[in-house]
């Protein structure tokens, strides 16, 4: 097994995802970290955003995560290896107010990361856009689009609600 320090980005996303898992705690990897794996790295973000979507408390989460060699800090996880840091943010899974359609399995050499499709990872940072005015997520989801097959009649279905 690759050392924390050795993991890219997916890697590690893979590895938190498998072992979160494996203490019965499921997660789906979201945010700008979704626009990092499907732009390969165009966009930079250095935090894993993973929403739970199985029951269970921040303290499961707490010691899952420390035996992994986290150490949490404020809303944060931090490993000393690592420049990235993991943070949970609540649920539901949802772009907007629309849950996600579909969830990618990416497998990986450290285990297994469950990620936000595609074309939901381009419908939530077009969300942050209208709901904000957020210029950079406008340009996060053009860089996905323009990088991985997104469903573009999908993305206009939900700008005419």
């Amino acid at each position: 097994m690759k050392a924390v320090g050795e993991m890219s980005r997916l890697e590690l996303a893979a590895f938190v995802c498998t072992r979160l898992g494996e203490a019965g705690i499921e997660v789906v990897l979201t945010g700008g970290s979704c626009v990092s794996i499907y732009s390969n790295e165009a966009y930079v973000s250095m935090d894993l955003d993973f929403v739970q979507t199985s029951l269970g408390s921040r303290a499961e989460i707490r010691k899952a995560m420390s035996e992994l060699g986290f150490i949490e800090e404020s809303r944060y996880f931090r490993h000393k290896e690592t420049e990235f840091w993991v943070e949970f943010p609540p649920g539901p899974l949802s772009m907007g107010a629309e849950p996600v359609n579909s969830v990618e399995v990416i497998e990986t050499v450290t285990g297994t990361l469950r990620i936000i499709a595609p074309t939901d990872c381009v419908k939530d940072r077009l969300a942050w856009f209208y709901r904000t005015g957020d210029t950079q997520s406008l340009e996060q989801a053009a860089m996905v689009a323009s990088t991985v097959s997104i469903d573009l009649d999908e993305v206009e279905r939900v700008d005419q609600r």
